[in-house]
């Protein structure tokens, strides 16, 4: 049901009418999809929201291994600098936890003291078959616990036979390649399917070596004591491999579709080189049931999921491994050693597990009440369990296990009611009331021994103190479009969105150097502490969306979208005070070293501009027809109660193309344009960079069943610093807090050719 009004006459013969033109237009070799919902009713329906189209999804999947790369071009999005698979989508400068993001109607959960695990991680570009993206404004019946927006992401829907065509069987093999990095892969997917019951399986790869920058940013050498070579400019810690199955089960019977999907993941390495740790290995097996159905009353749709993760970090290729005596005589760091306690021992590495068990049930009611009112009801639950524990690898982690979070508890429940009204052919209106309750946890901790007076003095404070935290989360909603004339739109509301800390923000309890530098969900490569204290983020947004467009809305268009977000209790960071040195005097004042931070509740606010359009500037000429697109954003963001700057805040940013179409071609011609970034976070020392262009060709060639795409990433091979890339921590003694260099930024990637070929069959 997409969570967007269906009338149920309207529905059926939409739908009916969709898979009759179907029908015709693939009589060559691809039977239609039948699906419950009617997309010209999504398509109308749909208030604040911008999906990507399968046009777009086809051409950027060659290109990336990441699908959060996806979603790059739409209008206020930006990614975080991460692993090659793992980037976390920013909307109008909030990211991660504050977006609520679900794939395949999953709400997936990070289980990582760094967020190498964020949910977009869980799909494989070439599975996705739609994106849709709430900016600022979310309707409640898509989701609560986020003040950012909203990322839908779902694999395509399941196909069925026609009636009376026998067995449906189609498939699709594909294989990619890119230079930089020698990144490779492949994917498959095979289905089917009769009139009721359809079985499709997809699978893929990537793998990829350390990426280059357009040029040297560090000085040519070990990459760490008795790890391999790395060139001048060649990224550390950017190699990653992936591996993606799923199979799902459908079944239809009239306007009822039940489907069984099962999902595994298996990522044994993934380099992170804007944190101190790598991902070693990450293991994922997803269980997610959906029911969605017709009635004379309305529209149901449920589902139940179970998805449980185990995730291994350690340091990687590019990271020093093996620490040897603090006495440097003989210096022995990097030299295979039996582990051993004291500062004068040896350590093998530093291993950090995590394992999550995630658990929903979502149940959703469309009930139309007259032909002008909709109104939908829902309810959400979700169970999530999280142990974060690091076995004793030597010299003073040793001889326990130290307990990060021991059983974490983060378990919510909700409902909901939206009441969507069609006034007239200009009105149409949507006011949603959501109340979410958060309840949350987390069992004794320990330190690495009994020894160290400060492990015992915080773990026995943590353990004393009360740790059973209840949040009563209200959010609201008011959107309205008034559509003018069949050329112009305007969309405008207000809303309330709740957010309650994550576990690593509330539990995480030392202050002890090491274990800090080992919590960062931000990249900056600093260290974080969690605080029992946090209360929930409240975001108040105000957005309207203007819009110009021809009558057929398919030749020109242009959109401008201005929004002003105010967060009480925004949880952003201050330097932490403690009896360990790393929190001491220093530490407050430092303006050009990694520091120390606790994560505290504050005041912020956020403003900016969203533009975005085409325009055809040619038609029906002898080298096809010439489109011009370009979107353009601006956000700006301030911590209200400390004046600072917030932190990872994309500067002025627009990107301008020319598309060709002919025949069986189309091509593209992409600027890409950044602002220097100089408002930054004093806080965390967050490092400035510079303004920067890029120039990208991409085509794509379609002939029967096969596509060919091929491309230049950064024809120019131009060196440059994405303001979101996050400090380079990406090889050498990382465990250290001194011995990484501060100041230098991740590079973003230089000049890549790609190629990729799709069969479908």
């Amino acid at each position: 049901m997409k969570y967007h009004r269906f009338p149920l006459k309207r529905t059926v013969l939409a739908t009916l009418a969709t898979a009759l033109a179907q029908g015709v237009i693939a009589e060559e070799t691809v039977l239609p999809s039948i699906t419950v919902t009617a997309e010209p009713l999504q398509k109308e329906q749909t208030i604040n929201s911008t999906k990507v189209d399968a046009n777009t999804l086809q051409s950027l999947r060659p290109a990336t291994s990441d699908a959060a790369s996806l979603l790059k071009n739409i209008p206020g999005v930006n990614l975080y600098g991460a692993g090659g698979v793992s980037s976390l989508p920013v909307i109008h400068g909030l990211a991660d936890d504050r977006l609520r993001i679900k794939v395949d109607g999953m709400d997936l959960i990070s289980a990582c003291g760094n967020h190498m695990n964020p949910p977009l991680s869980y799909i494989d570009p070439t599975s996705v078959g739609s994106a849709e993206v709430f900016a600022g404004i979310t309707p409640v019946s898509v989701g609560g616990d986020s003040i950012g927006g909203a990322i839908l992401v779902d694999s395509a829907d399941p196909e069925f036979a026609q009636a009376g065509e026998g067995l449906l069987q189609k498939g699709e093999v594909g294989a990619f390649y890119r230079s930089n990095g020698d990144a490779h892969g492949g994917n498959l997917s095979a289905t089917i399917a009769n009139e009721k019951i359809s079985l499709t399986y997809r699978g893929s790869t990537a793998q990829s070596d350390d990426y280059k920058a357009g040029d040297d940013f560090k000085p040519a050498g070990l990459a760490a004591a008795g790890r391999g070579w790395l060139d001048g400019d060649e990224v550390g810690s950017s190699m990653y491999k992936s591996t993606n199955h799923s199979l799902a089960l459908a079944m239809r019977h009239e306007n009822h579709l039940m489907e069984l999907k099962l999902g595994l993941q298996d990522i044994p390495y993934q380099g992170w080189p804007n944190q101190r740790m790598d991902m070693t290995g990450n293991d994922s097996t997803q269980v997610n049931l959906r029911y969605e159905g017709e009635f004379d009353w309305g529209g149901l749709e449920a589902r139940a999921y179970r998805e449980h993760t185990r995730h291994v970090m350690q340091f990687g290729e590019d990271k020093l491994f093996w620490y040897g005596s603090n006495s440097g005589v003989p210096f022995t760091d990097g030299v295979p050693c039996t582990p051993t306690a004291g500062m004068n021992g040896c350590a093998a590495g530093m291993p950090m597990d995590t394992e999550g068990k995630n658990s929903g049930l979502v149940v959703k009611a469309d009930l139309p009440l007259s032909e002008r009112d909709l109104l939908r009801v829902g309810g959400e639950a979700q169970r999530y369990r999280l142990d974060d524990w690091w076995d004793p690898s030597g010299k003073g982690m040793w001889p326990n296990t130290f307990w990060n979070i021991n059983n974490g508890e983060r378990d919510r429940l909700a409902a909901f009611a939206e009441w969507e009204a069609q006034w007239n052919p200009k009105w149409l209106t949507q006011f949603g009331l959501r109340y979410e309750k958060v309840d949350m946890n987390a069992g004794d901790v320990q330190g690495y021994n009994t020894t160290s007076a400060q492990y015992a003095a915080e773990s026995a404070a943590f353990n004393a103190a009360d740790r059973e935290k209840t949040d009563h989360n209200i959010d609201l909603t008011a959107l309205a479009r008034l559509t003018l004339d069949d050329t112009r739109s305007l969309e405008f509301g207000y809303a309330r969105k709740t957010r309650s800390p994550n576990l690593y923000e509330r539990y995480t309890w030392s202050t002890g150097g090491m274990a800090m530098r080992m919590i960062n969900m931000a990249g900056d490569g600093n260290g974080y502490v969690g605080n029992l204290n946090l209360e929930p983020e409240v975001a108040h947004t105000l957005s309207a969306t203007f819009d110009w467009h021809d009558p057929a809305q398919d030749k020109w268009g242009l959109k401008l979208t201005p929004y002003y977000t105010y967060v009480n209790d925004y949880i952003d960071a201050q330097r932490c005070a403690s009896a360990n040195s790393n929190c001491g005097a220093a530490n407050q004042t430092d303006t050009n070293a990694f520091v120390y931070l606790q994560f505290v509740n504050q005041s912020a606010h956020m403003y900016g501009l969203d533009v975005s359009g085409h325009y055809p500037l040619a038609e029906n000429t002898s080298y096809g027809d010439f489109t011009a697109t370009g979107v353009l954003s601006y956000v700006r963001g301030k911590n209200r109660t400390t004046d600072d700057n917030l932190y990872n805040i994309m500067p002025l940013n627009a990107k301008l193309a020319v598309v060709q179409s002919t025949g069986h071609w189309k091509n593209t011609l992409e600027v890409e344009l950044v602002d220097g970034k100089d408002d930054v976070s004093q806080v965390r020392n967050e490092l400035e960079t510079k303004s920067y262009g890029l120039l990208h060709l991409r085509s794509r060639y379609e002939w029967k069943q096969v596509g060919i795409d091929f491309g230049i990433e950064n024809v120019f091979d131009k060196f440059y610093n994405h303001p979101l890339g996050g400090a380079y921590t990406g090889q050498g003694k990382t465990m250290s807090g001194t011995d990484v260099p501060w100041g230098v930024p991740v590079p973003g990637a230089g000049r890549s050719i790609y190629a990729g070929v799709n069969y479908k069959f």
